[in-house]
């Protein structure tokens, strides 16, 4: 596929993208904003930009020290971070308020990125993991303006794909790219195989090791009172389907420990859909956002938005979702970050390195299904000098992988005017 075929098959593909965007966004105030910058309006901007584009929240959170770092070193530039979700654009508003412009990632067309990229005239771009888009890239290549893949990552799935149906587009595309930040060896290999210039692709380790992320202290006394004395075991970032497993298993073996599962789907519009399942099963159900003051429940729906690494402070083991269903996993690092016993499933393809470093270094444990996962829960739930030896080996591997923004800006630094 060439660059030609591919804007086809997009400019083929617009109205149902918009179409999608009008109906799933319906009841969200940022609906029409989203729509006019993903069709490249945007409200012009003046001065030096830097842009950032994160995907969702959890690029992101792993893009926040860095940002944090660029705000710093430049003062006078104004920062444009785009995002493509709902919930990140509030993140970001919320984060950053009025220290940053937040809009949203225009559609791949070249008159779109045209017209967005002359709004905002950046200086430089920097993409986020796995954002290689032709047009755009193609667009700041011929303006000069540089730009950046950081934190980026390629799957075998990935690789596999890009090998099958775009490798001539994608090997000229990350060619224009001015440099690769990669987040592991595996990573840069397999750009090179794609056809990646040797000297563009840089392995500076993962963003996700730099977080910093902190618990609300006003959530926490509401969480405190909530809890109590009672176990807990999160499962964050359940994808659809996973709930239904984590449920009838957790039905199937209810007699053999006492902990409230809390259980935080990964998509708001999910929450709903999730307590009324769990509701169905026959078990005690409750919402976060009702404030409860007791723990007589036997699963909480985290329904709440910001509050992830409040619910890790409290939680004695923490299942990481997205990795019972095919979908690849979510962060395990948030759990490490505060000393949790970490478990996921067989799917992490998007966090391989992260899960092979973590089971290397006996800091989480990989179950192959719903059932021993509800097993080993029950195992460690009554094993706590495993717990501890868990959650220590978790902590240690997270610190020992810092330092990818010092990394990242001196190669950020030199590309920015």
């Amino acid at each position: 596929m060439n660059r030609l075929i591919y804007t086809l098959l997009l400019y083929l593909s617009l109205p149902i993208a918009i179409l999608k965007l009008i109906v799933k966004e319906r009841k969200s105030p940022f609906r029409k904003a989203k729509l006019k910058n993903q069709l490249g309006f945007a409200t012009k901007t003046s001065g030096k930009v830097i842009w950032v584009h994160c995907v969702s929240v959890g690029e992101f959170n792993a893009a926040k020290p860095l940002i944090d770092q660029i705000l710093n070193i430049y003062p006078k530039h104004k920062l444009v971070i785009t995002t493509t979700t709902i919930t990140s654009a509030e993140a970001v508003r919320n984060h950053y308020q009025d220290r940053v412009i937040q809009n949203f990632f225009p559609f791949d067309l070249p008159f779109i990125v045209g017209s967005f990229v002359n709004k905002i005239n950046p200086v430089a771009c920097i993409l986020l993991e796995t954002e290689i888009w032709p047009n755009l890239i193609n667009n700041l290549n011929k303006k000069a303006i540089p730009v950046m893949l950081i934190n980026a990552r390629l799957s075998e799935r990935s690789f596999n794909k890009y090998q099958k149906f775009s490798s001539k587009l994608v090997k000229k595309t990350i060619n224009q790219l001015t440099f690769i930040g990669s987040q592991n060896n595996s990573s840069r290999e397999r750009f090179l195989s794609l056809g990646a210039s040797p000297d563009k692709v840089i392995t500076v380790g993962n963003l996700k090791f730099d977080s910093n992320e902190v618990m609300d202290s006003a959530s926490y006394e509401e969480m405190r009172l909530i809890v109590r004395k009672r176990n807990i075991v999160v499962f964050a970032s359940t994808r659809d389907g996973e709930e239904k497993q984590i449920i009838q298993s957790y039905v199937n073996l209810k007699d053999k420990f006492d902990a409230l599962l809390l259980i935080i789907p990964r998509h708001p519009e999910r929450f709903d859909e999730v307590f009324n399942m769990a509701i169905k099963s026959g078990l005690k159900v409750g919402r976060r956002s009702e404030n409860l003051q007791s723990v007589e429940k036997d699963v909480l729906i985290g329904d709440s938005m910001g509050e992830m690494m409040t619910y890790y402070t409290f939680c004695h083991i923490a299942f990481i979702g997205g990795s019972l269903s095919n979908t690849g996993g979510q962060n395990m690092l948030e759990a490490a970050s505060v000393s949790k016993p970490i478990i996921f499933g067989p799917s992490v393809h998007n966090f391989e390195e992260i899960a092979k470093t973590f089971l290397e270094n006996d800091s989480a444990i990989q179950v192959r299904d719903s059932d021993e996962l509800m097993q080993t829960i029950s195992e460690l739930l009554l094993d706590l000098r495993r717990r501890l030896k868990l959650g220590r080996n978790a902590k240690a591997t997270f610190e020992k992988h810092r330092g990818a923004v010092d990394r990242l800006i001196k190669l950020i630094i030199p590309n920015i005017n």
